[in-house]
């Protein structure tokens, strides 16, 4: 499969040449026709190009380096159609473990009801890390009054018990203003949302209810954007796209006021919103050349520029190859025990 991939990028030139050298080897005293070898070269390079299709869903933090990876493959690849769908991290493992989907984004690894349902539907997966994630908190840039929040503060905000009690900005800190605190947040179908429960509240999935929810970071980013009174929070990258409608929040952990960035989002300084993002790939559809190719230029680290582009920090060439092997050796299963959202993942964890 990887042998007909590779023959398919070769160059006609190359190709040419090869197959001269080989039919001037064969027949010394007999001249090339150049049209019919041309003809030669260009059938067998169209009988090797890759074509089909990749159907990819899940997290929305994933959607754009997904995008991004499907962008630069069809690029090379015209033949083969890529579609990226998001319904987020649960969603996604949803029609991934029914069997609908050959790819699905996670930014969390598989939980223990998940894998059930890919066993009982006898879908094997190889999990694949793709990169590092941090979730920015923001705020409105009207917001004059909010710099930085402690991680206990964010859990005031955001536990279940703050439900129709903790509904104004000055409930959280005395200095702040008595005005209107409202809330926006990715619904309980993601990833985000199991992990940023997780690092704020302390069990994963635990929230209040009572803030407005939607499973597209976009409709959320426009939320915020247009309520002075908002505080919301997705992946970075959806920060970094829209950096002029949104202010950016630090996060005090214990050790002082850090923001969001490349640098701290690789050295774990920003904790504990930090966090390694998936792929899975279903082990059949692996077997499809197509899938098989996309899977490996996704992991190439010459393609890591495409997830620093979309605002997420690539992970270290070591760990994408090391991915890459799992990969081509049919490794199936997950590193983290069907756990779902776990803190603290440095990468050389990965």
């Amino acid at each position: 499969m990887l042998q007909q991939y590779k023959l398919a990028s070769v160059s006609v030139m190359s190709f040419m040449l090869g197959l001269f050298g080989c039919t001037n080897t064969q027949t010394t005293d007999t001249a090339v026709d150049f049209p019919q070898a041309l003809n030669v070269a260009q059938r067998n390079i169209t009988t090797n190009r890759l074509s089909g299709s990749v159907v990819i869903d899940g997290s929305s933090t994933v959607f754009p380096i997904s995008q991004a990876m499907a962008a630069a493959f069809t690029q090379d690849n015209p033949d083969v159609k890529v579609n990226v769908g998001v319904s987020g991290t649960g969603g996604g493992f949803k029609k991934f473990c029914a069997g609908e989907t050959d790819i699905t984004g996670a930014s969390r690894p598989i939980n223990m009801q998940e894998m059930e349902l890919c066993q009982q539907n006898k879908v094997e997966y190889t999990e694949l890390p793709i990169a590092f994630d941090g979730l920015a908190v923001v705020v409105n840039p009207q917001n004059n009054f909010v710099s930085c929040l402690k991680t206990g503060e964010l859990r005031q905000m955001w536990e279940p018990a703050a439900q129709g009690k903790i509904n104004n900005w000055n409930q959280v800190r005395g200095s702040f203003p008595n005005q209107p605190l409202q809330l926006y947040g990715p619904d309980a179908e993601s990833g985000t949302f199991d992990y940023f429960t997780l690092a704020t509240v302390g069990q994963e999935g635990k929230s209040r209810t009572d803030y407005k929810s939607n499973a597209n970071d976009d409709a959320l980013v426009q939320g915020v954007a247009a309520n002075p009174n908002a505080l919301g929070y997705f992946g970075y990258a959806y920060y970094l796209k829209n950096q002029d409608k949104l202010k950016l929040v630090a996060i005090d952990s214990g050790s002082g006021c850090v923001q969001p960035s490349p640098e701290t989002i690789a050295n774990s300084s920003y904790q504990p919103l930090s966090r390694p993002v998936f792929i899975y790939v279903k082990k059949a559809a692996a077997a499809r050349p197509e899938v098989s190719a996309f899977t490996n230029f996704y992991l190439n680290p010459d393609n890591a520029n495409l997830v620093l582009q979309v605002g997420d920090v690539p992970l270290p060439n070591i760990t994408l190859r090391a991915a890459a092997s799992r990969f081509n050796r049919g490794m199936t299963g997950t590193n983290f025990g069907g756990r779902g959202a776990i803190i603290g993942v440095a990468q050389e964890g990965l």
